[in-house]
């Protein structure tokens, strides 16, 4: 199987998962998921937040997605328990699939890590 195969075997996998438990069954998108990671990576699942707040949870889910790649590394956790990452490698310009199949192959590589998919 190619690796674009496999990427897309275990996206769907991601897909359907997070949507089963957390959408009853209705399809999450990608910046769905990257906000379910955030929370995740606040420790947050059962909380509410304001519209910028949710924009910073997704901040936080790319900062550890893509800190694998080397482009973020985690710096410190504030007073109020949210983390910090610093940029280390800015981003290449990527076109909108690129930044798409990019960010999909790190959320499987994520739920890969925490053993959610296989």
């Amino acid at each position: 199987m190619s690796r674009d195969e496999q990427l897309k075997q275990r996206w769907e996998t991601v897909v359907r998962k997070l949507s089963n438990q957390f959408a009853d069954g209705e399809t999450l998108d990608l910046d769905a998921i990257i906000y379910l990671i955030g929370l995740q990576e606040l420790n947050a699942i059962n909380q509410t937040f304001k519209k910028d707040e949710k924009l910073n949870l997704m901040h936080i889910a790319i900062c550890r997605l893509l800190e694998p790649y080397g482009y973020y590394e985690f710096d410190f956790v504030d007073t109020d328990g949210w983390p910090h990452y610093k940029i280390k490698e800015e981003l290449p310009p990527l076109k909108a699939g690129e930044q798409s199949i990019l960010m999909k192959d790190a959320i499987v590589n994520y739920f890969l890590e925490r053993q959610y998919i296989d």
